[in-house]
């Protein structure tokens, strides 16, 4: 059976900025959905350690320092959560879809050493398997002008976005991106979660090498990050 027709656990985070190593998860959201059984979003509000949340993030994604200390929970145990979540999701033989992986991967990776909670990758080892809505695209449709955001992808595959930097909606979008990406290119359908995981590392890596060298042409010291699904963790790196 292809990998279109099987359940996915899509996953997705909002966060106080885009830096894997010092930013923190604010909310996340695990939903399971697609195997002709019913969807089952598990949503995560954190307080974030009590770091603050730079008001340009809470433009982009609507929760203020404010709210995530009084509602949220504590973060070691929303990062404990989440991992234990994924780690069933894998075990069960359930692909992750997570659009832009080697962003959320690699900050709940660092979450998780802060806390200390065990790391995904750590638990399931090499029986993690991917899929990544981005990196697919990019692969099947290299040479299309324009953004390549989320947003861009579900209007390009014309993919409902219900509340665009939700993480609830957004993990249910990349789920229904990737499955029309599926759809559409039958030779990616016919691959195995196995084969497209690892098809994705080399694609991955390759995407990396060509916007670096498009980069360079304006900032010769431009450098993009080539590592899929997880950026590897640096010991000693700032872990505050």
């Amino acid at each position: 059976m292809s990998w279109i027709l099987g359940r996915f656990a899509a996953f997705d985070t909002e966060t106080t900025g885009v830096d894997v190593e010092t930013d923190r998860i604010v909310t996340a959201c695990v939903v399971q959905c697609g195997g002709g059984q019913p969807t089952a979003p598990t949503p995560w509000l954190s307080d974030a350690a009590g770091v603050e949340i730079p008001a340009a993030a809470t433009a982009v994604h609507g929760i203020t320092t404010g709210q995530a200390r009084a509602e949220g929970a504590p973060a070691a145990e929303v990062i404990e959560q989440i991992v234990a979540t994924l780690s069933q999701a894998v075990q069960d033989g359930i692909p992750l879809v997570i659009a832009n992986a080697r962003f959320d991967l690699s900050l709940l990776d660092r979450e998780a050493r802060r806390h200390g909670v065990q790391p995904l990758t750590d638990i399931v080892g090499d029986q993690l398997r991917v899929v990544d809505p981005f990196v697919l695209d990019k692969q099947v449709d290299r040479f299309r002008k324009g953004k390549r955001t989320l947003e861009a992808l579900c209007a390009h595959y014309q993919v409902r976005l219900d509340r665009a930097h939700d993480a609830a909606a957004d993990a249910i979008a990349a789920a229904r991106v990737a499955w029309r990406i599926g759809t559409m290119h039958a030779r990616l359908a016919e691959m195995s979660l196995d084969d497209l995981h690892q098809a994705q590392i080399g694609w991955a890596a390759e995407q990396a090498v060509s916007l670096q060298r498009h980069l360079r042409t304006k900032d010769p010291a431009a450098v993009v990050e080539g590592a899929w699904p997880l950026i590897p963790h640096q010991r000693g790196g700032d872990q505050s």
